[in-house]
């Protein structure tokens, strides 16, 4: 309740770049609590279509080519564009694999992400195959560290980048398909031995002579 709370009342706040006179409260003498998430999801939409079409495209060109004259923005900016690209991209392929890494010493396993190979100039300071990959905290897998780890070092896991990262930001609760703990297997109980007689009569006899008896 109190994450929707702070939602709603931080997108009501989009209400402030309409006019005074076309606010709820002087429209209808009342706030309408929710409505900056319409405004919010409308202004969201203009603005795809608009960036969709041919004059929306030329539009974002030279802003970005404005933004590409600024000498500190346009490092920050070309940095975080290209890294976007390549992470929110349909067909980007930013995590290739699903990785099983030694982190953060020998013998304490965890989940990582391949991204690539390391560079040239890196690599050539490496006696043998490396590769890099990305292992993401939790349940926040956004922050994480970048590591080039021994290729021989990494195991490969039968499992899709969205399943891992699902595993991941669980804490390991939601398991992968396929990968569920079978249930254990029954025991057969085998069939108990008759109780000794505890009739007092029966003490003292011999065996044949109590099994005549009955």
């Amino acid at each position: 309740m109190w994450v929707l709370h702070f939602i709603l009342t931080t997108l009501d706040l989009t209400l402030l770049l309409l006019p005074e006179v076309a606010r709820p409260e002087k429209l209808f003498g009342f706030p309408i609590p929710g409505l900056g998430v319409v405004l919010a999801f409308a202004i969201l939409l203009l603005t795809g279509v608009i960036a969709a079409n041919y004059f929306g495209l030329r539009l974002i060109r030279f802003w970005e080519s404005v933004l590409g004259r600024i000498p500190f923005v346009k490092s920050v900016y070309s940095s975080v564009k290209q890294v976007s690209d390549t992470l929110l991209s349909d067909t980007g392929n930013a995590f290739r694999k699903a990785l099983l890494v030694e982190f953060p010493h020998e013998n304490s396993w965890t989940i990582a992400f391949l991204t690539g190979t390391p560079a040239p100039s890196v690599a050539r300071h490496f006696g043998e195959e490396h590769v890099s990959v990305y292992v993401p905290t939790t349940p926040n897998p956004t922050s994480g560290y970048f590591v080039m780890v021994p290729k021989s070092r990494v195991r490969d896991l039968d499992m899709s980048v969205d399943e891992a990262l699902k595993y991941v930001v669980s804490m390991g609760v939601v398991m992968p398909r396929g990968s569920a703990v079978p249930p254990p297997a029954r025991r057969t109980r085998l069939p108990s031995r008759a109780p000794p007689e505890t009739d007092p009569a029966a003490r003292g006899r011999p065996a044949h002579v109590r099994r005549r008896g009955r």
